[in-house]
C-alpha cells in the first residue's frame, strides 16, 4: 500500500500530461491529415510560409498551386490549416 502511495503523484502527473499535452496534439494531427485529404482543385489556400494561391493540381503527396506569379509545386504538408480556414471565412 505504501508503494502505491509513493507512485501516485507520478501516475497523476502522467495522466495530467496526457490530457493536456499528448491528446490535444494527437487530435490536431488527425484534423490536419483530414484537412489535407479533403483538399480539392480550386480551393484557395495559404501555405505555412504565407504564400496565397489556388490549388491547380493534386498529387498524392504534392500539390501545384497557382499564384499571381505563376505555378508552384509544394508538399501538401506545407499548407496551413488555420490560415487557409481564416482565408475561406472572409
Amino acid at each position: 500500500m505504501a508503494q502505491i502511495q509513493q507512485f501516485l503523484p507520478f501516475i497523476l502527473m502522467f495522466v495530467v500530461i496526457y490530457f493536456f499535452m499528448i491528446r490535444p496534439q494527437q487530435k490536431r494531427m488527425k484534423q490536419e491529415k483530414q484537412f489535407e485529404a479533403d483538399l480539392k482543385v480550386g480551393d484557395k489556400i495559404v501555405t505555412k510560409s504565407g504564400l496565397h494561391g489556388k490549388i491547380a493540381e493534386l498529387a498524392e503527396t504534392t500539390i501545384i498551386i497557382e499564384t499571381m506569379s505563376g505555378k508552384l509545386k509544394m508538399e501538401r504538408s506545407a499548407i496551413s490549416m488555420e490560415m487557409s480556414a481564416a482565408l475561406n471565412k472572409k
